[in-house]
Formats: C-alpha cells, sequence, structure tokens
C-alpha cells in the first residue's frame, strides 16, 4: 500500500492531505485549521461522460454531518480524482477555522484545489495523459464561472461560515 502526506498553505492556513493507495482505489485524508474533524465523506466512482462517452467523469455519493459544510469540498475532489485517475476514490475532510471571512474563505478553496494537484503530481502511474487533466480543469472553470454568473457562488461566498 502506497501512502503519502501532502500539505498546502497560505498565511495563516495550512491544509493537509494523507493519501493512501489500496490496491487501485485511492483513500484521501483532509484535514486542517484550528479544529480538525470529519465532515464529510464522498465516494466517487469513474464513469464516461454523459456529454461525451470518450471523455471521463464520475458519480459520487456523499455523506455530511449536521452542521458541517465539506461538502461541497469533499465532492468537487472525489470527482475530480476519479475521473481524472480512473479510479473509486473516498475523500473524507473536516476543516476549521473561526471567524473565516468570505475572502479567506476562497483562500482556502484555492487551496484545496492545489492539493488535488499536488496528489496528481506525487501520483506516479496517472493513467491518463496530461491532456485530460487539462481539459478537466478547463470544464470545471466553466461551470465555476457559469455558477457565479448566475449568482450561487457569490451567495455561498458571503455567508460568513466557520467551517468548510
Amino acid at each position: 500500500m502506497k501512502r503519502y502526506t501532502i500539505e498546502v498553505s497560505k498565511g495563516r492556513f495550512k491544509i493537509h492531505g494523507l493519501v493512501q493507495e489500496l490496491g487501485q482505489d485511492l483513500l484521501v485524508s483532509i484535514w486542517g485549521g484550528s479544529r480538525p474533524h470529519i465532515g464529510a465523506v464522498a465516494m466517487a466512482a469513474p464513469r464516461p461522460s454523459l456529454r461525451d462517452p470518450k471523455r471521463w467523469s464520475a458519480t459520487s455519493s456523499n455523506y455530511t454531518f449536521v452542521g458541517h459544510k465539506e461538502d461541497v469540498l469533499v465532492k468537487k475532489i472525489s470527482e475530480k480524482l476519479s475521473a481524472v485517475l480512473r479510479r473509486n476514490v473516498v475523500v473524507v475532510a473536516g476543516i476549521h477555522w473561526d471567524n473565516v471571512t468570505a475572502r479567506e474563505i476562497k483562500t482556502i478553496e484555492n487551496l484545496t484545489l492545489k492539493l488535488f494537484d499536488e496528489i496528481l503530481r506525487k501520483r506516479t502511474k496517472v493513467r491518463c495523459q496530461k491532456s485530460d487533466i487539462r481539459k478537466h480543469k478547463k470544464d470545471q472553470t466553466e461551470k465555476d464561472l457559469k455558477s457565479v454568473s448566475s449568482g450561487e457562488a457569490t451567495k455561498a461566498r458571503t455567508k460568513n461560515r466557520t467551517s468548510l
């Protein structure tokens, strides 16, 4: 079983990741802040894209403990890793800092995406080509831009959340 840790940080924010390869499957634990915990879990399975069967996507099932907000994080990371690596992926996360601003929440979200990139870099046997990774990032960026234009992202960022 391969196992490695990853840390990403910016300013006062440091996020940790532990990645374990269990046969063909991947288990990722993400934690950080003043009170690391288990807030949400996602299980993702790769599948051909519904729009273009030549591309890969993923479907996930998620569980979030009451009062926690890590569900968006675990869903996004598990689905991205599963689609790019074409493996079953489980992500568990619990991140908490007190009194974070909307801007700081965005910083934390960006750090989790950086953690995704670091996981891919550490892997020595990625089954997909770099073009798949770039395409997946581009698709996600376009999706994020659409949600911003619809106001969803703006509403989400303006809430003063204490846990992701």
